[in-house]
């Protein structure tokens, strides 16, 4: 296997069937905790820059003269966009000293909507899908991370009285 293989299937996680993108977006979630525990939010979102990055070289170079420009076993993507989703529960914790898991409702909530936006893909999501190419398959899941990272935070809203 090679570093691309390997970083675009998230060390095998994406042969995982059925589903490979939901299982992804699980393992994404220890992972965001583990950057979390270790150096807090700063460190979730230097975790995020490499993985932008590192996860559009990798998934270029796993479907480079393939047919198919986002195969199933590509979750990288699915990674970057739980892990986006989770940025307002790690802010919270690491701002307010609180300790993450605390706020497991949040993580519930970040997983379902991202795997909501991802699956559905409304608006610019279906558009950057269309893309097609490493960027299409990086930036639905970038595009889904935000609006559920949104909703996450709107729920919070509802939950403390903000809204």
């Amino acid at each position: 296997m090679t570093a691309a293989h390997l970083i675009a299937t998230l060390l095998g996680v994406g042969h995982i069937r059925p589903a490979p993108g939901t299982w992804g977006s699980l393992i994404a979630l220890p992972y965001a905790w583990l950057l979390h525990v270790l150096g807090g939010f700063p460190l979730l979102v230097i975790g995020l820059l490499v993985a932008i990055p590192l996860g559009w070289w990798a998934t270029g170079r796993y479907t480079a003269g393939g047919p198919d420009h986002d195969p199933g076993e590509v979750v990288v993507d699915e990674l970057v966009g739980q892990w986006i989703a989770l940025l307002p529960l790690s802010y919270a914790a690491w701002s307010m000293q609180i300790p993450i898991l605390a706020m497991w409702p949040g993580w519930i909530a970040a997983f379902a909507l991202f795997r909501l936006f991802d699956i559905t893909k409304p608006l610019i999501i279906g558009w950057a899908d269309r893309l097609g190419g490493p960027w299409g398959v990086m930036l639905d899941d970038i595009f889904a991370g935000v609006f559920a990272a949104l909703g996450v935070m709107a729920l919070a809203a509802l939950y403390h009285g903000v809204l």
